[in-house]
């Protein structure tokens, strides 16, 4: 599906609020409810929009320790590493990259204890380097990047 500016304003609207009304997101990019909600199916039926998803305050909800973990893996087999990610809460995000490490984890949790668990548990497919986030500095929608 090609995108045009009108359908970049869409996302970067519904990414601000995507319980919006179409009525009202038609009157901020100057087009009807209709015309809007036609534009969002053709979206959503294309696989641009995915999902619809909820933002909460992660400190709010006892998350305290944000931790980035590069992987370096001891063998080639990484399929019981990739099934075990997938298998643990604590991990938001998890790429394979090329660089530094094999794979970059972002993982989430509420006590050091919890941490130390699971770091404990990455041993068992090789070792890895932690850095802990001080701050967040900057969380955009990556449709602000257009």
């Amino acid at each position: 599906m090609e995108l045009d500016n009108i359908d970049f304003q869409i996302l970067r609207l519904l990414s601000g609020n995507s319980r919006i009304q179409w009525k009202d997101l038609g009157e901020q990019i100057h087009m009807t409810g209709q015309a809007v909600g036609n534009r969002v199916k053709k979206l959503e039926e294309s696989g641009v929009i995915k999902a619809y998803s909820l933002l909460v305050d992660e400190m709010k909800l006892g998350f305290t320790y944000t931790g980035f973990v590069i992987i370096y893996m001891k063998s080639a087999n990484h399929d019981s590493f990739i099934r075990f990610i997938n298998n643990q809460n604590v991990v938001v995000e998890a790429h394979r990259v090329s660089g530094e490490g094999c794979y970059h984890l972002k993982v989430k949790v509420d006590l050091h204890e919890t941490l130390n668990a699971f770091l404990d548990k990455i041993l068992e497919f090789g070792n890895y380097k932690l850095y802990l986030s001080i701050n967040e500095i900057k969380h955009t929608h990556p449709i602000n990047a257009k």
